[in-house]
């Protein structure tokens, strides 16, 4: 059967793991939490450390400072501070909406039902969202764009059932795979036939496999130590290969070998950034294939 003829969401046991297909990719599956409050709760956690891990510093402020931190947002007026105190504000409508939700959980379990009219729970989603809107100010941790999608996650996770969230997840995934093989592709083609780097192609490529290894694969999954250091020695072995330069390299050879391990570094740093985020980065994805093609046009056209 062709893959165009696979629904998407289709599951399947391959090599005896359960995958589901999505855009062209076989991605690991797992077992949806009971959705409860309690499981909302810790998702929301999880994802809202995992924001932080990934976005700028500073932005992880307590709940607790909301009203100090709308206050010097609203009373900034130098651009550049003001979209870091929207992005402060951002974190801080996080934590506020994540303690409100772990105080109703553990009414929850203190046998208290929650209605989904609850006060306490519009006032959870509407400091949500209004970080989800805040978010848009705050660039990666790279410096090199905005990732809208992790700042979305918490309120998704908020605002539908599980089972939802966690099929939309297995579409980021499959889009996150599509931009690392971007890249991969990107660099095979830039390089392969370089002389200055024999063979390289292999060692594009098992870091592009080992990048969607890890990007499918969940930290609380026994894999994930092998997982994990494939990704990390993939990595290392492409970034430490050096250019093969002849003894009586000219001055140009010399700089198109720095331009080049540059560019191959800076190449296998993207990647990383969109494997750990498990979202795409379209923008510094297409930017890093505009400066391979324009490395390309360069040394071609000088040779």
């Amino acid at each position: 059967m062709s893959t165009d003829d696979i629904a998407h969401g289709t599951r399947r046991v391959i090599d005896g793991e359960l995958r589901g297909y999505y855009y062209g990719y076989w991605i690991k599956a797992y077992e949806v939490p009971k959705d409860s409050l309690s499981a909302k709760r810790r998702l929301i956690e999880s994802l809202t450390r995992r924001l932080f891990n990934h976005t700028e510093h500073g932005l992880n402020i307590p709940g607790t400072y909301l009203d100090q931190a709308r206050a010097a947002y609203e009373a900034e007026t130098d651009p550049a501070k003001r979209r870091i105190k929207g992005g402060m504000l951002a974190g801080t409508l996080f934590n506020r909406a994540t303690d409100i939700f772990t105080k109703l959980v553990e009414l929850e379990e203190l046998g208290v039902s929650i209605q989904s009219d609850n006060a306490l729970l519009r006032q959870c989603g509407a400091c949500l969202h209004e970080a989800l809107q805040l978010g848009k100010l705050v660039l990666h941790r790279s410096g090199e764009e905005g990732i809208d999608e992790l700042w979305g996650e918490p309120f998704r996770a908020f605002s539908i059932p599980l089972d939802e969230f966690y099929e939309s997840r297995y579409v980021k995934i499959s889009l996150t795979m599509r931009d690392i093989d971007r890249i991969a592709d990107t660099l095979v083609v830039t390089f392969a036939r370089d002389p200055m780097f024999p063979d390289i192609e292999p060692s594009i490529r098992a870091y592009a496999r080992a990048a969607r290894d890890k990007c499918e694969t969940l930290r609380t999954d026994p894999d994930i130590f092998e997982i994990w250091s494939d990704f990390v020695v993939a990595r290392e072995r492409l970034t430490r290969r050096l250019p093969a330069l002849p003894e009586d390299a000219s001055a140009t050879q010399i700089h198109e070998a720095e331009a080049a391990h540059r560019l191959i570094s800076a190449g296998a740093d993207l990647i990383t950034y969109i494997t750990r985020a498990r979202v795409p980065m379209p923008k510094s994805t297409r930017e890093y294939v505009e400066r391979c093609e324009r490395h390309a046009r360069y040394f071609l056209t000088a040779s």
